[in-house]
């Protein structure tokens, strides 16, 4: 029990001692600092990163609308060039579809042009028979009258028929579709080439404008109907035909021969123009003005002759022998007319002249503008279109050069062109 007391006696000792020892020592107080330590940062419930506060305020929306924009327009052009090319894809059909059209309108043509004539020429002379038959037994009483009103019968037909025949001309109708399906067949080439060349580039509106241009010009020159639209058989004056849209003069840009064209090639590309407009063009204009004439003549002298012959023979038997000599003169005589004008096809040849004609303008006023194909290509086309050489060609515009200079004529025959 002493033994207890004394060791708690001696632990409060120490302890106090202890205490005193603390109050003694004085230790010094380090200074405060605020330390602020970035915070990570960490997933949320809905696995999403907080962002960090440091950022660029539009940058990322400028960016994102900016990329919005470009891939909307290039799907716009996407769009756009398959657009066009299904709109081109249909012109071409429809041409395709003109070319069989006119190349069956015009094998019917020609059908009409053999058959009614034929036709015309029969009733023609068989009426001439029976008017000299009527007039040779003119006291035969009924029978002779009846063969008398059957042959005034016949030629007032024939009168009509070759008046129809005459005005719509069917050896020129045939001609007029022969040239519109190679016309059409032409653009058709054109077409597919464009489709072919502009597949990666892509096929523009401009194209498809002017394709459509293109066939509407050829419906105008060489219309199908023959009520309303048919042309003017027996205009006042010969004009070319117009198959193609009106350009407008190119503005003329200093030479340069980045694809060929230099000061040489317009000069001869000048001389071929005027050799066009002072030789070819003109002849055929003057030898169109000479066929129109002879078949105005013609289509209006049958016709006439045939009535002439229709009244006539409406007077046989009535004490008048000259009648049934008229009738059966006048009906010969417009049968070799009707054979004359539509056998030998003076109105195919009438429309062959107006449609050359056409050609040397197109050929002229495409030589005036087109500048921006290759020059050596170009040259060599308008060379074979005039059929003749390249070498030739140039020979011919350098003689016309030198001819002019020299103010002597150039030979004819060697300035023909075509």
């Amino acid at each position: 029990m002493a033994s207890l007391h004394a060791s708690r006696f001696m632990l409060s000792t120490s302890c106090s001692s202890c205490t005193r020892t603390r109050s003694v020592v004085s230790i010094p107080k380090l200074p405060k600092f605020n330390v602020s330590i970035p915070q990570i940062p960490i997933k949320n419930q809905n696995s999403r990163v907080v962002e960090s506060s440091f950022r660029l305020d539009g940058f990322a929306e400028n960016i994102d609308i900016s990329l919005l924009e470009r891939q909307g327009q290039k799907k716009r052009g996407c769009d756009d060039q398959v657009l066009q090319r299904s709109r081109l894809m249909a012109v071409l059909e429809e041409v395709i579809d003109r070319v069989e059209m006119h190349k069956n309108i015009g094998e019917q043509r020609n059908n009409w042009n053999s058959l009614l004539l034929n036709s015309v020429n029969m009733i023609t002379l068989t009426a001439a028979l029976m008017a000299g038959i009527a007039s040779m037994n003119a006291v035969g009483g009924d029978s002779v009258s009846a063969v008398n009103i059957a042959s005034t019968l016949l030629l007032a037909s024939a009168t009509g028929l070759a008046a129809l025949m005459n005005k719509i001309q069917p050896s020129q109708l045939v001609e007029e579709q022969r040239n519109a399906t190679r016309l059409f067949k032409q653009l058709r080439n054109r077409i597919e080439m464009v489709l072919r060349e502009k597949s990666e580039d892509g096929i523009s509106e401009a194209d498809v404008k002017e394709v459509i241009k293109r066939v509407l010009c050829l419906d105008k020159a060489y219309p199908l109907p023959l009520v309303g639209t048919m042309l003017e058989k027996f205009p006042q004056e010969f004009k070319p035909a117009i198959w193609w849209p009106e350009t407008k003069p190119e503005v003329i840009h200093p030479i340069t021969e980045t694809n060929g064209w230099n000061s040489e090639l317009e000069m001869e590309m000048r001389e071929v123009v005027e050799i066009i407009k002072s030789r070819d063009a003109e002849e055929y204009e003057k030898l169109g003005n000479v066929a129109l004439k002879l078949n105005r003549v013609l289509a209006i002298s049958g016709p006439v002759l045939t009535g002439i012959a229709a009244v006539s023979s409406g007077f046989i038997g009535h004490d008048s022998g000259l009648a049934g000599v008229v009738a059966t003169t006048c009906a010969s005589l417009a049968t070799v007319v009707n054979t004359l004008e539509h056998g030998g096809q003076v109105g195919m040849v009438c429309e062959m002249y107006r449609n050359s004609a056409g050609f040397f303008s197109l050929l002229e006023e495409t030589i005036k503008t087109e500048r921006t194909e290759d020059a050596l290509v170009f040259e060599t086309k308008v060379a074979l279109k005039l059929g003749r050489s390249l070498s030739e060609l140039r020979d011919l515009a350098r003689r016309s050069s030198l001819s002019r200079l020299q103010g002597s004529p150039i030979d004819e025959c060697a300035s023909k062109l075509f």
